[in-house]
C-alpha cells in the first residue's frame, strides 16, 4: 500500500489489506509469468521489475484500485485498451470493482519486455 515500508514484495503483499491481497497477488504472477528475467525489487515503495537494470514495470495497492506503471511507452501503445481506465502520465488505475484486465496486463508486459530486449541488443548486451 502506499507509504508502505516493505523491503521486499513478499512482504508488501502481505502487508496489504485482506480484499487486496490476491490481486496484488495475481498482478505478481501475471508479471513473473511474461518477464521471467526481470528483478524483482521494491522501488517508489512499491513493486518494480527492472531488465538489464532498466525499469519494465511497477504495481501498487491502494484503497481503490491497483496501479500498474509500464513507463509511458508501455500505456501509449494500448491506449485504446486503457481508455476506459483512469489514467496519468505513465499509470493506470485497475480498480477494485472490476475484474482484473489479466490478458491485457499480460500483453503490456510482454510488449515491454520486447522492448527492453530490443534495447538491450542495441546497446550491445546479451
Amino acid at each position: 500500500m502506499k507509504g508502505s515500508t516493505a523491503r521486499n514484495v513478499d512482504e508488501y503483499i502481505r502487508q496489504s489489506p485482506e480484499p487486496i491481497r490476491d490481486r496484488l497477488q495475481r498482478m505478481r504472477e501475471i508479471i513473473r509469468r511474461e518477464a521471467p528475467d526481470a528483478v524483482e525489487s521494491i522501488s517508489y515503495m512499491m513493486p518494480a521489475y527492472k531488465m538489464n537494470g532498466k525499469p519494465l514495470v511497477y504495481f501498487g495497492g491502494y484503497p481503490g484500485h491497483v496501479g500498474f506503471y509500464a513507463t509511458p511507452t508501455g500505456h501509449a501503445a494500448f491506449a485504446t485498451d486503457l481508455a476506459s481506465y483512469k489514467q496519468g502520465k505513465g499509470s493506470v488505475q485497475f480498480p477494485h470493482n472490476r475484474a482484473l484486465p489479466e490478458d491485457l496486463i499480460s500483453r503490456m508486459v510482454r510488449f515491454r519486455v520486447n522492448e527492453e530486449t530490443q534495447r538491450a541488443t542495441q546497446r550491445g548486451k546479451p
